[in-house]
């Protein structure tokens, strides 16, 4: 530790006796500073122990004592037996009143020999720092080259600077380590995104520093450490140590998921390309079989991080996948139900490998559909099964119904007649009287009136297909 002024006053051969503020001798001594002028504190920067044989006291004992207090010394040492037999009875009274402690150095003690009993500790103590810090940093490398490496540095380094320590990824999530307060801590870290690479502030009673993990501008997330005293400039060191290394980590995590992306799409192509055989050794080789035939692509599109966790999801399966334009394609048995959290799914037939090709283009048609529909899921054997309805854009769609069958609504909700349903009944038996008349239980002339009213409403001949094949899509919107 810092020396302090309790350790040099304990010093039998240094024969120091304390004259005021003895119950501020636990103060740290950051050097000594020998001065005689009236006002030395420009040439101070805080944390001294000042010694002086008082040629200034002639000058006003009071504003000097006052001056040395505020200027942040740790004490201030009075040689006697030179220019004061005692220290001034005024040094002394001042010193009380505002807590600076004086000592009181001996005429037979150079102020020497006190400087150098400071050197000497202070150098100790960066010694032992140096010595801590590099044993700390030698544990923490050794922790990362274990399998657990990322948790192992993260509980080392706790360790190692006596506070809680905690790792976040770049939304915030906790990786490794714990903190009592990581839902505070969570909304700092905006803070980041303007680029500095560390912050050191309080929270909670926690001194609390951030270091930013990553190569670049891209973070890849926050090492966090927190305790009640501020870390020193070996602890810092320490902190650098384990942010880089669990920075290196990162990078070489995320340089081998690149080439394994790499991999995958090479891969993909071979199977677009027909060469199977070829392709499928090369799986076995890197991830085991391909799934057996038939099969289907599954194209997933949304969010990069819901893509990812698919692809992670998709480990644990049998299924192939591989990175395509901004999608994840998968490769999956005929009998799969794909679905993932958070994106939308578009499924082929099951077919051979022969017809990957053929497959894909489903897909994509399929992921198309459930995109615009907002589904999570659409098979493309759905969208024959539901004809053009499922291709329709549904705002587009409900305004284009609206527009049509807005006149035939409106007529309506006067009670006049139920042109909606006549209308129905008779597109849906082919414009054959009789039937529909039948279906809705009213005379065929009375249906033949209300068709003449929706021809007139709309302005349209209904004799036309086009027409016809219009309002059916309109109605069906409708249902």
């Amino acid at each position: 530790m810092t020396p302090t002024l309790a350790a040099l006053v304990d010093r039998p051969d240094l024969g120091l006796v304390v004259r005021a503020g003895a119950e501020h001798l636990d103060r740290p001594v950051q050097w000594v500073h020998t001065s005689e002028l009236a006002d030395p504190t420009a040439f101070l920067e805080g944390g001294e122990l000042l010694l002086t044989t008082g040629l200034w006291v002639r000058s006003g004992a009071a504003d000097y004592v006052r001056r040395l207090h505020a200027a942040g010394v740790a004490g201030l040492g009075f040689g006697t037996g030179l220019t004061h037999a005692a220290v001034p009875k005024a040094v002394v009274a001042q010193a009380d009143a505002v807590g600076l402690p004086v000592i009181e150095v001996p005429r037979q003690v150079p102020f020497i020999a006190i400087s150098k009993a400071v050197a000497k500790a202070v150098a100790a103590e960066e010694y032992a720092a140096v010595t801590r810090a590099y044993q700390a940093q030698r544990a923490l490398t050794s922790a990362a080259v274990r399998a657990d490496g990322v948790t192992a540095v993260v509980r080392q380094l706790a360790r190692r600077l006596d506070a809680w320590a905690v790792l976040l990824d770049p939304r915030g999530t906790v990786r490794a380590g714990d903190s009592p307060v990581v839902a505070k801590l969570r909304s700092e870290l905006p803070r980041f995104h303007a680029g500095p690479a560390s912050l050191t502030f309080e929270l909670d009673g926690n001194d609390i520093t951030v270091q930013t993990l990553g190569a670049g501008r891209r973070i890849r997330g926050y090492l966090a450490v927190g305790r009640a005293t501020r870390l020193t400039r070996a602890d810092q060191q320490v902190l650098t140590t384990a942010a880089s290394l669990l920075t290196v980590g990162f990078e070489r995590s995320h340089a081998v998921e690149a080439a394994s992306r790499r991999l995958r799409g090479g891969l993909l192509r071979l199977l677009l390309a027909g060469e199977t055989r070829l392709a499928a050794e090369i799986a076995a080789e890197l991830w085991g079989e391909l799934p057996a035939e038939p099969v289907r692509i599954a194209l997933a599109a949304g969010p990069s991080g819901h893509r990812q966790a698919a692809a992670d999801q998709a480990e644990d399966t049998d299924a192939f996948h591989a990175p395509y334009e901004e999608s994840l394609l998968l490769v999956v048995g005929g009998d799969a139900e794909p679905s993932f959290t958070g994106l939308h799914v578009g499924v082929s037939d099951p077919m051979d490998y022969a017809s990957l090709g053929q497959a894909l283009k489903q897909a994509q048609r399929a992921l198309a559909a459930a995109t615009r529909a907002d589904l999570p899921v659409v098979r493309f054997e759905e969208l024959a099964d539901d004809g053009v309805l499922r291709l329709v854009d549904p705002e587009v769609a409900g305004v284009f119904a609206d527009r049509l069958l807005g006149p035939l609504v409106e007529h309506d909700a006067t009670g006049r007649g139920e042109l909606i349903a006549s209308l129905r009944a008779w597109l849906a038996h082919n414009g054959q009287w009789d039937p529909a008349a039948a279906a809705l239980g009213v005379h065929r002339h009375t249906l033949r009136h209300r068709i003449a009213k929706v021809g007139q409403l709309l302005g349209r001949d209904l004799d036309s297909a086009d027409t016809r094949a219009e309002l059916w899509l309109a109605l069906r919107l409708k249902d």
